[in-house]
């Protein structure tokens, strides 16, 4: 077997490779780019070699530098997991001629596959069903929109040289038709390199199921069972479970042979996934296949009870699959859960920051498979997933039961991130029921808001840390009161609401305060404390709460989850003239891809005015009202930080 493997990748999945491997006595090598010198990929792995800066084009997809690593450090293989350059057949062929094993399948199956329009050629070859479309070499606009009437309305443009929810774009008015294209090509061209798409009948409301596929270098193929990952936002996977409640053993048996089928065509080898769309007359229609470990692939692992990492690396190794069809059975019910860096209550904007407290869930039939830890700094350069919570029962009842009960002991405080939202959604009586599609997001979340649960006693919590730092609070230099026995008033800034906390000290008891929050009263005792756990009597009741402090903002996690609340400074500072109204600002930091107006242009309420790329997402600034473009301040190519001034508009009158 493989002795040595070098990991090109980051995160999460290099942290997982690297537990089989040490599971398998396999000596690891990391690599990492400046950004990621202290992260935990480089803590957990034997070895960890640099191999560039920040960019992903110049570390993480830098091949001669990976390639320059693993000869450094005299590894086997090379396992390049998945994204960056998991799916790229050139580097596949260049590990090989370069004397190491890649672990994964072979160039040629890669490069077919990873060609959408020649991969639905090659399945509608091998009888796999596909949906009605358009993958031909004329790309141009006009070509498209004859092909769209053709096909029929609605239709979905997708990039043909990947996947991942990446340049697909929804299009129900052929009058849209020509921006999707445009946007669809930029974020295509800067996720893969090719700007080429195709168009697809678009299937509404259908399921989203794939099938997990082995083969061996022997001409041996199996399936090892489905996942559901029909939880999506942004054609991207929230969440995934193993068996799907949608399919019947007949129909899973059918959807395996014809996923074995595909693989077959192509002579597949390593692991790798068909994803089909599923209707509701249990029809099924070829989407795509990933050649590649799959981010979901936990939830397989859970049902079958095998180490699919391990099955890489000894299939890798010229060993027969471990074992046949007839010996594979899914026990029970797995459901993962990805926590992503981004603000589900503001468009999923990807969201940066200090992880100023991870403590990941603990119990019974879960795990957790994540890439951070305390004291990382989540940065722009690379995808918002942090990490996968995954839980399994021996029905799905109660693995929906204990991941409802995960998703709520989990913490992570330093920035806003989608566990509440996951919270609401396994909540949600039709995900309960397993009655759900692709649409179930946009349809029963598409306004939600965290919820105000627990947000009185991380008031008080808050305002008693900030009491106790106060005196070497920088913002507190040159206030002063001439009613000392008055209580003090306290001010945080709560989503986007001032609210305000009279805190006054009980005489002659030592860590008692009355405080009152608009028309309450409260009776509180608390001693401060050295660490983040609190602990406070609230009217008497007992409340233990998590609090970090960074700078002026205090993270609290209460039993509701977390909540930000800014102090703000006793003596109020002038406001900044750039923000006043009139200006526009990037709600997170990221490179401007393209300004769409110029100054002196007229704009409507809504119109595009420029576009931001960010963790590999493109988003758009509209207008927030009507008015003039008075100044831009960014061109194409600059990076922004965030809330850095974009534009100005001045507004009609």
């Amino acid at each position: 077997m493989i002795r040595s493997i070098l990991i090109a990748n980051r995160g999460e999945i290099v942290c997982r490779i690297v537990r089989s491997c040490q599971r398998l006595g396999i000596r690891t090598v990391a690599v990492y780019s400046v950004a990621d010198a202290g992260a935990k990929h480089v803590l957990l792995a034997d070895t960890a070699v640099a191999v560039g800066f920040p960019p992903a084009t110049e570390s993480y997809l830098n091949q001669n530098a990976i390639l320059d690593a693993a000869r450094q450090t005299r590894v086997e293989a090379i396992h390049p997991g998945y994204g960056f350059l998991a799916e790229n057949a050139a580097f596949a062929r260049a590990c090989t001629q370069a004397g190491f094993s890649f672990i994964g399948p072979n160039p040629e199956a890669i490069e077919l596959m990873g060609n959408k329009r020649a991969a639905k050629q090659r399945m509608a070859q091998a009888g796999v069903p596909v949906l009605p479309g358009y993958a031909g070499e004329d790309q141009s606009d006009g070509r498209f929109q004859t092909e769209a009437q053709k096909i029929g309305l609605p239709v979905m443009v997708k990039a043909a040289a990947g996947g991942g929810g990446k340049g697909m774009r929804l299009v129900h008015d052929l009058a849209d038709l020509p921006a999707a294209l445009s946007a669809a090509r930029r974020e295509a061209l800067a996720a893969f390199g090719s700007d080429d798409l195709l168009l697809e009948r678009a299937l509404m409301q259908p399921r989203h199921v794939e099938i997990q596929l082995f083969g061996d270098q022997h001409g041996d193929i199996i399936h090892l069972g489905e996942r559901d990952c029909s939880i999506q936002r942004r054609h991207q996977k929230v969440i995934e479970e193993s068996p799907s409640p949608a399919l019947t053993p007949e129909l899973r048996t059918r959807m395996g042979e014809t996923a074995v089928a595909a693989a077959r065509a192509v002579n597949y080898d390593n692991a790798g996934t068909v994803e089909f769309l599923l209707d509701h007359q249990g029809n099924f229609y070829f989407l795509e296949m990933n050649t590649r470990l799959q981010v979901e692939h936990p939830v397989t692992e859970m049902v079958t009870g095998q180490d699919l990492v391990a099955w890489q690396i000894r299939i890798a190794s010229g060993e027969p699959l471990p074992l046949a069809q007839d010996e594979i059975s899914l026990m029970g019910h797995a459901i993962e859960a990805r926590l992503y860096a981004e603000n589900p209550a503001n468009d999923f904007l990807p969201v940066t920051g200090s992880v100023l407290l991870w403590q990941p869930p603990t119990g019974e039939g879960m795990r957790v498979d994540d890439g951070i830890q305390t004291g990382d700094e989540i940065s722009i350069h690379y995808d918002p997933m942090l990490a996968k919570i995954i839980v399994h029962g021996p029905d799905r009842a109660t693995a929906v039961q204990r991941l409802d009960r995960v998703l709520q002991t989990a913490v992570l405080l330093g920035f806003t991130h989608n566990l509440p939202y996951l919270q609401a959604i396994v909540q949600q009586s039709d995900f309960v029921s397993g009655q759900y599609n692709t649409h179930f997001l946009a349809d029963k979340l598409a306004n939600w808001e965290p919820s105000d649960d627990g947000l009185m006693p991380g008031l008080i919590g808050a305002a008693l840390a900030q009491f106790y730092s106060w005196p070497q609070h920088p913002q507190n230099s040159g206030y002063w009161r001439n009613n000392p026995n008055g209580p003090l008033r306290i001010q945080v800034l709560v989503r986007d609401e001032i609210i305000t906390v009279l805190l006054e000290p009980v005489r002659f008891q030592t860590h008692q305060f009355n405080i009152t929050v608009g028309s309450e009263q409260f009776a509180v005792a608390c001693a401060p404390q050295e660490g983040p756990d609190w602990t406070m009597m609230v009217n008497g009741r007992s409340h233990q709460l998590l609090i970090v402090q960074q700078d002026d903002d205090f993270w609290v996690q209460t039993k509701a989850g977390a909540i930000c609340m800014t102090a703000l400074p006793r003596l109020p500072k002038r406001t900044a003239a750039s923000a006043t109204a009139g200006s526009l600002r990037a709600p997170m930091p990221g490179s401007v891809l393209a300004v769409l107006v110029q100054p002196g242009q007229t704009v409507a309420e809504g119109d595009p005015l420029l576009k931001l790329e960010a963790m590999k997402m493109e988003h758009t600034i509209r207008a927030p009202a009507a008015g003039q473009i008075t100044e831009i301040f960014y061109a194409p190519g600059d990076a922004v930080p965030a809330d850095a001034q974009l534009l100005r508009l001045e507004f009609a009158n």
